[in-house]
């Protein structure tokens, strides 16, 4: 009996030195846990990530304040005109789709803008009957330049920077990879009204921003309308733009830097000869970088039929001072120019630095088949540089160029492209720039530059007419 208990209990002691060899593992068994466990048995302790979404506030009248970020998916529904409060950011993986129609505006107290942040998306994909507008928050009358921000896009195509940069204006929202085919979305039909705002010196919200935006993102027919800052600025990307429209600006109209390799065609702008920036307004300026470095990839975006009309109507308008340049190519840009106009600046091309005068000798930097008109100064360089005003005007004349300089705007033959209220871009008949594109320079063969035989963004047909709006200060929104 003695030996049987003993036996007995040692079977139990080895028993329960076993049992904790075969406790089963703790751990979260769901897969849609951040810490999830797959080799876990026993469920303990799952975490989950917190889904960011916007705040909407009903304001009543069929106005919704929207404020935050979103993780998820939403909609600005055509029937609600929403008000963007503060910093609103759409985040990676998320899609802000804007249906045709819709209002929407930014708050001026909070600084209202849009920024889609890497990854993210948004489909506002508007119809000449039914265009997107992104307006000012205050009534008709009463808007101005910076009312709100603008509109911000990151995407992950390069740039020329050593690490991802963090967009200018102020916004958490880095941009940059090495995806040129990077799709962050649709922009078509849309207007962009009394945006742009200085936060500091050298950080601006523009009408449009785009970091890195890559080739798989669309845009065609856009209006920026009284812009604080530029209107368009390219930081780096790839993104590619048709029927873009600057209107009445107060910095520069298309702004390219940190390596844009896109492409444009059909591009208008036109200014109002009393509104200028401290930083000297120009139609286009081009850098390379702020330092003007060999960094790759270069700025090098391609345009075609381009039609920039300046502050200066005639020779005998008055014009605020700080009004520069047509173009202002500098800092080791790449520019290509094709098929355009640029007329009534106090400047017409200005080729500035000796690497960008490199660029343009070396067939990188190119102006072809294109028109300056009403110039003060149709060419011009800068002091103490490589090229001089011989220089330039040799290099701008080359033979088989097709470059022009005429005197005067009436030259051109359109018909009333300094309308402020009203403008008609088209040619008249006998118009010099009906006729002169050439297509058939290596960078315009790519397949996206559609063939056509004007100059300039305009032919017979007005591409503005329905959708643009010249007078948004007294639209009632």
């Amino acid at each position: 009996m003695l030996k049987f208990q003993t036996a007995s209990l040692l079977l139990l002691a080895s028993l329960a030195v076993a049992l904790p060899a075969c406790k089963k593992k703790e751990g979260c068994t769901d897969p849609t846990a951040t810490n999830y466990d797959p080799d876990a048995e026993k469920d303990c302790c799952c975490e989950f990530a917190t889904v960011k979404r916007f705040t909407v506030t009903d304001l009543g009248g069929g106005v919704k304040a929207v404020e935050g970020e979103t993780d998820e998916n939403f909609t600005f529904t055509s029937g609600t005109k929403w008000l963007i409060r503060s910093f609103l950011y759409v985040n990676n993986g998320a899609t802000l789709t804007v249906e045709p129609g819709t209002i929407v505006k930014g708050d001026k107290d909070s600084k209202g803008t849009l920024i889609i942040r890497r990854g993210g998306k948004i489909n506002a994909a508007g119809t000449a009957a039914q265009p997107i507008v992104f307006t000012s928050n205050q009534p008709a009358g009463s808007r101005d330049y910076g009312d709100w921000g603008g509109i911000i896009i990151c995407g992950r195509a390069p740039h020329n920077q050593p690490s991802d940069p963090v967009i200018e204006g102020g916004p958490d929202a880095q941009y940059g990879g090495t995806n040129a085919t990077d799709n962050s979305g649709v922009m078509q039909y849309v207007r962009i009204e009394f945006c742009g705002i200085a936060f500091q010196p050298n950080q601006e919200v523009n009408g449009l921003t785009m970091g890195a935006v890559g080739r798989g993102t669309t845009m065609d027919h856009i209006q920026v309308s009284y812009c604080g800052d530029d209107s368009y600025e390219w930081f780096g990307g790839t993104v590619d733009a048709k029927y873009l429209i600057a209107f009445r600006g107060w910095d520069d109209d298309f702004d390219q830097d940190f390596g844009w390799q896109g492409r444009v065609q059909y591009a208008v702008s036109l200014r109002d000869p009393n509104i200028a920036d401290q930083s000297s307004s120009n139609g286009f300026e081009c850098d390379n970088d702020a330092a003007g470095n060999p960094a790759s990839p270069y700025s090098q975006g391609v345009w075609s039929n381009v039609s920039i009309f300046g502050p200066k109507a005639d020779a005998s308008t008055t014009i605020n001072g700080q009004y520069a340049r047509a173009l202002h190519l500098r800092r080791n840009t790449k520019t290509q120019v094709f098929n355009s106009v640029f007329a009534g600046y106090p400047t017409g091309l200005y080729i500035d630095g000796n690497s960008t005068q490199a660029n343009a000798q070396n067939n990188d930097l190119m102006f072809r088949n294109s028109v300056i008109a009403g110039m003060g100064t149709p060419l011009n360089v800068p002091g103490s540089q490589t090229w001089d005003q011989a220089a330039i005007t040799s290099w701008f004349n080359t033979g088989g160029w097709n470059n022009t300089v005429y005197p005067n705007n009436t030259d051109l033959q359109v018909a009333d492209p300094f309308n402020l209220s009203a403008p008609n871009f088209l040619p008249n008949g006998g118009s010099p720039l009906l006729t002169g594109a050439e297509f058939s320079w290596a960078p315009l063969t790519s397949g996206f530059f559609e063939t056509v035989g004007f100059r300039g963004a305009f032919g017979a047909t007005d591409w503005t007419a329905g959708w643009a709006n010249w007078d948004p200060q007294n639209t009632p929104y």
